[in-house]
């Protein structure tokens, strides 16, 4: 394999190493000059004695040399990995992404196309066995990766995506379609699929057609829909102010979510609204996953071997050297550089053990052989505890593992470890969706809350600790409504069991009714106080009827 320099402008930093050498042939003359000054040359020499002749100008090569070192390794010379040949089961994957400006709504924070790369991006880790291609459309429709297995150089090119990648605006869903199926290679009518995400807003009247003719050919189409049927307004990239139509109204664009639902279901396909990028991107990788596979064999790209590191510590080893190489007989510099050259190396050779031992246990992860992968990372944790990547690495084979403990123990090791605070945020989010997984509310919560401090940009962060809050408001509530049905039965069993029968003789008769006491009123009066009350039911009776008369009781008609 050809070897390549990665950042090739960065040579012109060799052009500096004649003005140096210049510079070191000045200082010789120099030298020369002031001992011829000083005078008798038999005296010089007698005070220059113990210099040894020539080192000065060997030091001086040794730091050039150095400094050609340090320019080569910062343009990183590389080649490819020689001949990996990767086998694995899978399907084709053309991602359908529309670009238009109505992806620049805001009714999906920050806005839908953000939101539509994310999930795609967690997609992408999630098809690990399968080859992806990407089609971004609007007016018009462009091929912007082919199939391949390169999901490193596919998230590179979905990164890089924007609504000014196609000048057109539109949504030429149709167009979309057919070029996704173009590039599906064999004749076999399965292991081909295409994943869109759109608002679908402007009805494209050939979409339906292409996408039927795609499903007798065996591409199933599956649709995301991403927006809000209430819709929300455009800003202009341009002006940075809502966009307007041709009458000055304020432009409102809304989810078709009835054409995106009609693909689907032509293409043999799942239609999902966008609910979160985890949510969805769990959806459709398992609507994959339930298709057919097929061996898929081609050369690994996108992974290099860098001589960077060895070039990076060849020109410390010649820095020291001629900062600590002696001038004078009297050192014995034979046994030093040896000495300094074994202290180098050292740290150099551990460090590329180790990042042997990470990628072997990246491509094992790849593979879902998640024991080997934490195998690989352990043996660089337990010589470096501190390591952070194979500590977070080792945390997420872990969990993938089952082994929850021993992944949060990882994480929080990981954690200690971190140096930045993007570094400290991610580990935290990842330790918060272990715990919420695990049904540990209050403990996930934390680690969100502490995440979101760290990147308060992080909106899965925040969609996730909302959840948490919800469930633990719930749970809290369920808690409280068991534990007042528990008071309740309990009061209802004590009031059963009390007895019933066996008072004192003395409560007994303070339970009996009261006797009725003999009228200390006269007739006369008795028979007065009749008529009255009778009166008082007789006028009480013709009010009620009078009242039933006039209330009517209605059914309700909406």
């Amino acid at each position: 394999m050809m070897l390549r320099f990665q950042y090739p402008i960065l040579l012109y930093a060799l052009a500096a190493i004649p003005l140096v050498a210049g510079l070191l042939m000045a200082v010789l003359q120099w030298k020369k000059k002031v001992r011829r000054k000083i005078g008798d040359e038999v005296l010089v020499n007698a005070m220059m004695a113990d210099h040894l002749p020539g080192r000065f100008t060997g030091k001086a090569m040794l730091a050039i040399g150095a400094l050609a070192l340090l320019a080569l390794a910062m343009a990183n010379p590389r080649k490819p990995a020689s001949g990996e040949k990767i086998t694995r089961n899978g399907i084709d994957v053309m991602i359908a992404l529309d670009v238009s400006r109505s992806m620049l709504a805001e009714d999906v924070k920050p806005n839908r196309l953000e939101r539509a790369k994310q999930m795609l991006g967690k997609l992408i880790d999630k098809l690990s066995n399968d080859r992806i291609g990407i089609v971004v459309f609007a007016g018009k429709a462009y091929l912007q990766m082919p199939l391949t297995a390169d999901h490193s150089a596919a998230k590179l090119f979905l990164s890089s995506t924007s609504t000014d990648i196609v000048p057109s605006q539109g949504t030429v869903i149709g167009e979309a379609l057919n070029m996704c199926g173009s590039f599906f290679a064999g004749k076999e009518k399965k292991y081909k699929a295409i994943v869109m995400i759109s608002d679908g807003e402007d009805h494209d009247e050939n979409a339906a057609g292409i996408a039927g003719a795609l499903a007798e050919k065996g591409v199933s189409i599956n649709t995301i829909g991403i927006g809000s049927a209430e819709g929300a307004p455009i800003i202009d990239p341009t002006t940075k102010e809502l966009k307007k139509d041709n009458d000055g109204n304020t432009v409102i664009s809304k989810l078709n979510e009835a054409e995106l639902k009609g693909l689907a279901q032509k293409g043999n396909g799942i239609y999902l609204p966008y609910t979160g990028s985890d949510e969805v991107a769990d959806k459709i990788a398992a609507q994959l996953g339930g298709m057919d596979k097929r061996t898929l064999s081609e050369t690994a790209g996108g992974t290099y071997y860098s001589f960077m590191p060895w070039l990076l510590a060849l020109a410390i080893l010649l820095l020291l050297a001629a900062l600590l190489l002696p001038e004078k007989k009297r050192l014995r510099s034979a046994t030093l550089v040896p000495a300094v050259l074994a202290i180098l190396l050292l740290p150099a050779t551990a460090t590329a053990q180790d990042n042997a031992q990470i990628k072997k246990g990246n491509d094992a992860y790849k593979q879902q052989a998640y024991d080997k992968a934490a195998e690989a990372y352990k043996k660089v944790t337990d010589k470096k505890p501190g390591n952070t990547i194979a500590q977070y690495n080792l945390g997420n084979a872990l969990y993938k593992g089952k082994q929850t403990e021993a992944a949060i123990a990882a994480y929080d090791k990981a954690l200690s470890a971190a140096k930045t605070p993007a570094d400290k945020a991610q580990v935290l989010y990842n330790k918060g969706v272990v715990l919420h997984n695990n049904k540990q509310l209050p403990e996930c919560i934390a680690a969100y809350k502490q995440a979101l401090k760290l990147n308060p940009a992080d909106e899965d962060a925040r969609l996730n600790l909302q959840k948490a809050l919800q469930q633990q408001k719930q749970q809290q509530e369920q808690d409280k409504q068991d534990k007042n049905k528990k008071e309740r039965d309990k009061k209802k069993q004590g009031q059963k069991d009390q007895p019933q029968n066996n008072q004192p003789q003395d409560q007994k008769k303070e339970q009996q009714p009261p006797q009725p006491q003999p009228s200390k009123i006269s007739k006369k009066e008795a028979e007065e106080k009749l008529k009255a009350l009778m009166q008082q039911e007789k006028n009480l009776q013709d009010k009620l009827r009078k009242t039933n008369v006039s209330t009517v009781k209605k059914d309700k008609d909406w």
